[in-house]
Order: C-alpha cells, then sequence, then structure tokens
C-alpha cells in the first residue's frame, strides 16, 4: 500500500520557490522511509520522448510516486529518504544518484528488485549502498528522474534540486553526492555549472564528489560491440532492454528493419536517450575496435555493413556528447573529488568489454580519468566489482564510507 500525503509542510517553506512539492509517500518499499515527488517549473523544461512500446517507462512503485504517469515531464523528480535521514548522528548528508535505465530501488536499497541477472551477478542481494550507508550513522538520500536516460542537462539541474531541499530539510550548508555510471554526468555537470542556457549555476554546496564507474572520459562501448549490443535491443531479435542502438537498420531471422526510436542519433522524429549520446567518446585510437562483431567497421564509423546500417559514433559524438565540454569546464577546486572503478569485465548477461581494462562497459582509464578534476583526494579500482556491483559490492561500499569519513 502506498501512503499519499497533502503537503507542504512548514519544514518546505525554505525549499526554493521554483520547486513545488506535489505529494509525500510513507508506505515505501525496500526500506526507505518516504519519498516525495517535486515539479521544477523553470521555464526550459521540457516532456522528454520515450520509446513507443513502453520499454522506458516508469514502473513499480515509481509509477505510483509519479501520480501514475508511465512517461512522466522530465521537470519531475523524486527525493527518497532513507531511515535515519534527520537523525543519524553525521550530521554531513549523502545524496545518491543513479544511473542510466535504473532507478533508486534497484540501484541502491535492493538490486535483486529486477529478478536475476539485475545486479550483474547469477544472484542478486536485497539491500546495497543506502543500506550500508544509513546503517553506519549517515543521513542518505537519492533523486529518482523522470526519464531513465534523459537529458543530463535537465538531471544535472534537478540535482541541483535535491540538493536544496536536502539543505532546507536539514538546516545543512553542504552535501556529499555520490553517482553512478550516468549519475556522474548529472552529479558533475552540477558541481561544474555545465548547464542549459535557462538553468541555475552551481550553488557551492558540494563538499565531495563520489563517482563509481562514472565515465569521465566518455565511453563507446554500444559502437564497438554494437551487433551483439543490439541484439538486446532488437524486437525482431528478442530484444526488449532499453538502451539506444547504433544502427538504424537490422536484419534479424532474414527481415530487414528500421528503428529510428532507438538511434543515438535523433532521427525520424524520435530522440528518446539524449542521456546516453552525451556520454560518448571514442577510444578506438586507445583501444582499437572489436572485430570480432559482424559489421564491427561500418557499426563504429558509419555506413551499410552486411546486416546492419547506423551513423557511426563520430555522427553521434556531434549530435550531442557533453564529455568535452566537462572535462573543460571542470569540477571546482573546493570540491573534493573521489574516483571508483570496477575492475571485473564480468558482467552476466551482456558482451563485456574486452578491448582493455573495464568493469565490462566502462574502461577503468575512462572511470578514472581526472582530466578536468582540480582536487582528486582519491582513486581506487575494485578489481572484483563489474559495472553492475558497484552499487552493492562489499568493497565498494568500504571505500565509499571510508572516502565520506
Amino acid at each position: 500500500m502506498t501512503g499519499l500525503l497533502a503537503v507542504p509542510t512548514a519544514a518546505s517553506a525554505a525549499v526554493p520557490s521554483y520547486l513545488t512539492q506535489e505529494a509525500t509517500y510513507t508506505s515505501v518499499a525496500n526500506g526507505w522511509e518516504r519519498v516525495e515527488r517535486f515539479l521544477d517549473t523553470t521555464p526550459g523544461f521540457v516532456q522528454e520522448s520515450y520509446p513507443p512500446d513502453g520499454r522506458g517507462d516508469q514502473d513499480g512503485q515509481r509509477k505510483t510516486f509519479f501520480g501514475g504517469v508511465a512517461k512522466p515531464h522530465s521537470g519531475r523528480f523524486l527525493m527518497y529518504y532513507a531511515p535515519g535521514w534527520n537523525t543519524n548522528p553525521k550530521t554531513v548528508p549523502v545524496l545518491l544518484v543513479h544511473g542510466a535505465n535504473d532507478n533508486p530501488d534497484r540501484a541502491w536499497a535492493n538490486p535483486g528488485e529486477g529478478g536475476g541477472f539485475g545486479c550483474g551477478a547469477m544472484s542478486c542481494p536485497n539491500t546495497g549502498m543506502m543500506q550500508y550507508l544509513s546503517g553506519s550513522g549517515r543521513r542518505v538520500f537519492a533523486i529518482g528522474f523522470a526519464h531513465k536516460e534523459g537529458d543530463n542537462l535537465m538531471q544535472a539541474q534537478e540535482v541541483g534540486d535535491a540538493i536544496a531541499i536536502i539543505k532546507a530539510r536539514l538546516g545543512v550548508s553542504s552535501v556529499d553526492v555520490v553517482g553512478w555510471s550516468k549519475g556522474m554526468m548529472s552529479a558533475r555537470m552540477y558541481a561544474s555549472s555545465v548547464k542549459p542556457t535557462w538553468g541555475r549555476s552551481y550553488a557551492g554546496d558540494v563538499r565531495k564528489l563520489i563517482t563509481l564507474g562514472g565515465p569521465n572520459g566518455g565511453y563507446d562501448y554500444p559502437f564497438a560491440h554494437g551487433y551483439a549490443h543490439d541484439l538486446s535491443i532488437w524486437p525482431e531479435c528478442g530484444g526488449a532492454v532499453n538502451s539506444p542502438a547504433p544502427h538504424t537498420y537490422m536484419t534479424c531471422y532474414g527481415q530487414y528493419t528500421y528503428h529510428p526510436e532507438f538511434s543515438f542519433v535523433p532521427t525520424g522524429g524520435f530522440d528518446n536517450y539524449p542521456g546516453q549520446r552525451q556520454m560518448l567518446a571514442r577510444f578506438d585510437g586507445a583501444y582499437g575496435i572489436d572485430q570480432t562483431q559482424q559489421d564491427w567497421y561500418t557499426t563504429y564509423y558509419g555506413g551499410q555493413g552486411f546486416y546492419t546500417k547506423g551513423p557511426g559514433i563520430q555522427a553521434a559524438i556531434d549530435a550531442g556528447s557533453l564529455i568535452a565540454r566537462i572535462q573543460q569546464a571542470g569540477v571546482p577546486a573546493t570540491v573534493q573529488t573521489y574516483l571508483l572503478a570496477g575492475g571485473a569485465p564480468t558482467v552476466v548477461g551482456i558482451f563485456n568489454e574486452n578491448r582493455g581494462p573495464s568493469d565490462g562497459v566502462v574502461f577503468i582509464s575512462s572511470a578514472l580519468s581526472t582530466v578536468g578534476v582540480a582536487t582528486v583526494s582519491g582513486t581506487a579500482t575494485v578489481a572484483t566489482a563489474n559495472h553492475l556491483q558497484l552499487g552493492w559490492h562489499s568493497s565498494v561500499e568500504a571505500q565509499v564510507a571510508a572516502w565520506l569519513g
């Protein structure tokens, strides 16, 4: 059961006026104490597009929290509160920022929520980083985004919103932020004032920034391993994963089909995966290309292959990668930054990144890239963790806790 309380409360008076608190839910799964839904009324937030077959829709309790809306407006976001959020003894709060095609529940509180293999291993635990940090005396929050693969420029603004809410709730001046994978993008972009023209600049309120498997130097996995990647996406091949494809055409069981709705590059009126495009960078110079993949050359560089056709990675980068912009903007020297990489290319159910040392998706060299980071306070590689284990692996939890202090 989900309980709905009418708000605002007295405490929310200090929340910025451009934020409207629309609902509070107190019957929340996976150990969270409560969830609030907010709307950022700032002009500029838009209704992003979603895959028409529903694979990117909100699901589970998150759909309820978004008011029963499967495709929420990107000005809306969820604030999750862990037990002890206002009573635990460590007074600097922690905001957890999840990655692509994910949510605060599976990412931080119940890695097994999605069933087998959803956590990157054969069996999945039912607790994660949230319970670990909360149980060790920290005041823990998480943000949930409307669009699972959405524009990081808008989501970075909402990271700032979440921090403003935490400051208002607790009367603190700064927050520690942990960004996992794509969550690194919005967290780092907020602290670096990488923003849309209508957006707000960094408010100077991040004490520590911790990135977990974040593509600080970008990633090119979908283009380097495109054929295997697309088999999990293309419906005619039996795919249903909510992820962008490097191809717009592909042959499955003798049928050559066109799916612009899955493209990295805006195509045919669709642009359902802007957040993934913004993370792209080329690694063919450093690690080459996986030549075992069907149509490997045309997948990476663009053109018509034997079974596929696509625009190539450079066209996708030119259509909106933000990696160079983020590195150039730089993380302010006042933000203590910590970078953690996974070192096990062992993600169950996918073709793992094999061209160089990686966590199965992101190269270690990218996750630990310090380009544009003014104050590098720590780096670490957890050799036994793959990309999908970074929110619950015991060694990662211990390292994050040590960095938080």
